[in-house]
């Protein structure tokens, strides 16, 4: 039986009474269900109806044989599992409750994709620390700006609500988004891997290899990777090291918790400018040359940045089937391996049933991108976004795209770090940040700035660049 919770007529009602204030954190006999019929995440503790959805027991424990320092890639604690049924374009209609609809225009646009349904696992794990902090939040933390969505405070450092999920028990869109801007990641991930865009005709470009350091500085508990990341939420630096004609191309961006600055501080370096510059316009809706121009800047992660463009409307929960526990993608093939003529070979994708937040963003009367609506499904354990859609002008279903993470099981969180799309409008596919498994490749988590090989600054982004 489908679960499906729905808030109706919240939002419209909360943004009329919320320019120049704040919205209340929710009451402490509220926040009693944190541990009760609620996880201290946020998530129901039960499974569901029918027993597809299991009960949330903890997450994934740390994998026997695993070493961090002697392997490239994390260890498939799932690899024997076997699917327990497909989804294709002759069945779909059978289980179209629990399809996205980019999923299922894939189906109908694709006879050869199908979804190989996988046995649920609620791995993602939290540490203790995040989830004391978690609590604190629920009745401490409120949303706060001129603009809705646009910043937050709580009862952490500078005003600011602690590192753990800032609201378990949401009451709107913007919420449910700030879940997932802050949801708990490894402090630092470091990786090296490729990117790839598919043409309509089946052309494989090879997009640039970046040596990459991921970061979501609050989760280093000793505060130093936030204080060195001008304390943004989210930071990554990216030195570009082939194509040769990419090489020394880097990028240093930091993902603030307020608007100051339009809520981020960019730097970009090529070796032809011979120094690091500002590049506020690397924001919103304009196109990534570093992976071909098929993603926008705000599509990183899901979705990164301001959200002053859109009104975020939480539609409920439901369960779908959605990408989960993506270590076969990330960690074990060879991505050219996988790189059908129209899409990614379905026998590299997992699909498990979850319950997921439901939220959509339509495009504010007079605000400019080139998306009029977007559709997001947060996870309700990890608190990330697994699946979206995008649509055009016209109100057509323009991308289908999915978040494929995994469990880091060694130090806790999810990495969120590769991403897949299908153009439905071009016919192009993209996966970025796959094939950790290959020569030369890794993919690794750290909890602390001990970590991070670099600094995080415009200078050593320079002589990153040089070198």
């Amino acid at each position: 039986m489908l679960k499906k919770t729905i808030i109706a007529g919240l939002v419209p009602a909360l943004a009329l009474c919320f320019v120049g204030s704040a919205l209340a954190a929710v009451s402490a006999e509220e926040a009693k269900r944190l541990g009760a019929d609620l996880t201290l995440h946020g998530a129901e503790k039960a499974g569901n109806a029918d027993g597809s959805i299991p009960e949330y027991t903890g997450g994934l424990q740390p994998v026997p044989g695993y070493n961090r320092e002697t392997m490239q890639t994390y260890i498939n604690p799932y690899k024997d599992e076997k699917p327990l049924f497909a989804i294709t374009s002759a069945n779909m209609e059978q289980y179209s409750q629990f399809l996205t609809e980019g999923t299922k225009a894939t189906l109908r646009k694709y006879p050869s994709y199908k979804l190989n349904v996988y046995p649920t696992h609620r791995s993602a794990r939290y540490e203790d620390w995040v989830l004391k902090n978690t609590q604190v939040n629920a009745t401490t933390a409120e949303m706060t700006g001129e603009i809705m969505g646009d910043g937050v405070k709580g009862a952490g450092p500078d005003g600011l609500p602690l590192p753990g999920v800032l609201f378990p028990i949401p009451k709107n869109g913007y919420e449910v988004m700030w879940n997932h801007k802050l949801a708990f990641a490894p402090a630092i991930m470091h990786q090296h891997n490729q990117g790839f865009v598919v043409d309509s005709k089946g052309g494989v470009s090879v997009l640039s290899t970046p040596n990459q350091y991921h970061m979501r500085p609050w989760y280093d508990q000793s505060g130093k990777l936030r204080q060195e990341s001008n304390g943004a939420i989210l930071s990554f630096s990216a030195l570009q090291t082939s194509p040769p004609q990419s090489a020394g191309v880097t990028f240093l961006n930091f993902y603030l918790p307020t608007a100051d600055n339009g809520g981020q501080l960019v730097w970009f370096y090529t070796p032809g400018q011979r120094r690091a510059r500002r590049a506020p316009d690397f924001a919103y809706d304009l196109p990534i040359s570093s992976y071909g121009g098929v993603l926008m800047w705000d599509e990183i992660f899901g979705f990164v940045g301001r959200m002053d463009r859109f009104d975020f409307k939480l539609v409920g929960k439901e369960e779908r089937f959605v990408p989960y526990n993506a270590y076969t993608l990330t960690q074990e093939v060879n991505p050219r391996d996988v790189l059908g003529k129209e899409h990614l070979a379905p026998e590299a994708m997992r699909f498990e049933k979850h319950r997921v937040w439901i939220v959509e963003a339509e495009r504010k009367p007079g605000a400019r991108h080139v998306y009029s609506k977007r559709r997001f499904y947060i996870d309700e354990d990890s608190w990330q976004i697994v699946a979206l859609e995008t649509y055009d002008n016209a109100g057509k279903l323009w991308k289908n795209g999915f978040i494929e993470s995994f469990p880091t099981y060694d130090v806790g969180g999810v990495n969120n770090n590769t991403w897949a799309f299908n153009d439905l409008v071009s016919g192009n596919y993209m996966l970025i940040n796959a094939g950790a498994s290959q020569p030369g490749h890794w993919n690794r988590s750290y909890t602390a700035i001990d970590g991070l090989r670099i600094a995080l600054t415009p200078r050593a982004v320079e002589a990153q660049g040089v070198r």
